[in-house]
């Protein structure tokens, strides 16, 4: 399981700080629209965090899976990896 990342930014963020680089606040390519949604968006993330260690002290094992892919697709739906939504509507 991807246990470190719930803990610490993205992997990415990670490596970029040891090179000495910075990521970047915003995503630059436009997936998110507003900084309202770029904030709800972090929210999410980062209560995503507090219940894996919820999941995690309950020994919850599937919980904490799934938990832990909805908080990477926060960071990848922050970074601009992935799009908000797959679905058009």
């Amino acid at each position: 399981m991807y246990l470190s990342t719930i803990y610490s930014q993205a992997p990415e963020a990670d490596a970029a700080q040891s090179k000495g680089m910075r990521m970047a606040s915003r995503p630059t390519q436009g997936t998110l629209d507003n900084a309202r949604t770029e904030q709800n968006i972090t929210y999410i993330r980062q209560m995503l965090g507090e219940l894996r260690a919820v999941a995690d002290s309950e020994r919850a094992d599937m919980l904490c899976y799934l938990i832990e892919m909805a908080y990477l697709e926060a960071g990848d739906v922050l970074s601009g990896k992935q799009p908000l939504s797959v679905v058009k509507r």
